[in-house]
């Protein structure tokens, strides 16, 4: 089998930021990595299931809505997926800095948080959430086009 594109980045050089993971026809996926590659400690389960559902919640609510196709998180534990349509990076970065500064700020109830909406509606962290966006803002605050390159 053909080696996957993700797994052809250097993890060892690789450090917190946006980067283009792939490029599929009109879909851009992009790594946001929160963590140095195999340097602990990791994200926490709970903050990151947080982390998933606001950041979901509020770029499917933004102008951009019928551009984004998913969010989610990496297995290990460093960041996440955000694949979208059509789209311009410059809008994109603006996109995930908003949403970051969204989590940063964000008080209230976590959206889909009830047995109903969620398959593990009990393992949330907010204030962890908060926390770790509050962290990588700085480090994405003044990302541009020619750092979205490994």
């Amino acid at each position: 089998m053909d080696r996957i594109a993700s797994f052809c980045v250097d993890h060892n050089t690789l450090l917190p930021g946006i980067y283009i993971s792939r490029v599929d026809d009109d879909i851009v996926t992009y790594d946001i990595r929160m963590r140095k590659p195999n340097v602990p400690p990791f994200l926490e389960n709970p903050a990151m299931h947080t982390i998933e559902h606001l950041f979901a919640t509020y770029a499917r609510n933004s102008e951009f809505r019928d551009h984004v196709i998913y969010f989610g998180p990496m297995g290990c534990r460093t960041g996440f997926y955000f694949l979208v349509r059509n789209m311009k990076h410059t809008d994109a970065i603006q996109l995930m800095q908003d949403t970051f500064r969204f989590i940063a700020d964000f008080t209230g109830t976590i959206p889909g948080t009830t047995a109903a909406e969620c398959g593990n509606y009990l393992e949330h962290d907010l204030e962890t959430a908060k926390k770790e966006a509050s962290n990588f803002l700085p480090i994405i605050s003044d990302w541009n086009e020619q750092k979205l390159r490994y």
